[in-house]
């Protein structure tokens, strides 16, 4: 187990699928820091290798509400809230990656596509630890943030796509109607 672990994503709308990364990661460390990228604007910039994921539609929570459920999501599944920290985590912008990634971490990723090749060689240039927990083709990635806000949005059946604590947040902060005016 390493004493120090790292991950992140953005987590638009933290679903089940995230919360099963998220504790796969926390499964190997005894501390985890979960970065949360695209946590503003000025950090979000156009990738070559996943264009979409820069979008306004693709980004419309806060860095504050993304924490906020994550922090949820894991201690509803039983994780102590000592034993994490959540981030801000500008993966889109290399120059800034230095300042704010722990050189003592072990970097967990998951890989679907090229963008999650491209994370790596980014870690990897930093000289960074970096452990990829699984790679997989994009036809196993499961449930897809761009479909839960979708579902959100529209009305659809989407709390059985995301844990309990984070359905609660949706409903609390009205993101069926914030999702609608995007």
């Amino acid at each position: 187990m390493h004493p120090l672990g790292f991950i992140h994503g953005r987590f638009q709308v933290l679903h089940n699928d995230h919360l099963v990364y998220l504790l796969a990661g926390k499964e190997l460390c005894e501390r985890l820091i979960i970065g949360v990228t695209n946590p503003d604007a000025a950090t979000t910039r156009e990738e070559a290798t996943n264009p979409e994921r820069s979008s306004r539609e693709s980004n419309p929570l806060t860095f504050e509400e993304r924490k906020a459920m994550i922090e949820a999501a894991l201690m509803e599944a039983g994780v102590d809230r000592h034993a994490f920290s959540v981030i801000p985590f500008p993966i889109n912008c290399p120059e800034l990656l230095e300042g704010c990634a722990p050189r003592d971490a072990v970097y967990y990723l998951t890989i679907y596509d090229d963008w999650g090749r491209e994370k790596l060689k980014r870690f990897q240039a930093l000289g960074l630890t970096t452990h990829v927990m699984w790679e997989r083709p994009q036809s196993e990635k499961g449930i897809c943030g761009t479909d839960v806000r979708a579902a959100i949005r529209d009305g659809g059946e989407w709390r059985h796509l995301v844990p309990p604590a984070v359905a609660t947040l949706v409903d609390r902060w009205q993101l069926a109607e914030r999702f609608r005016t995007l």
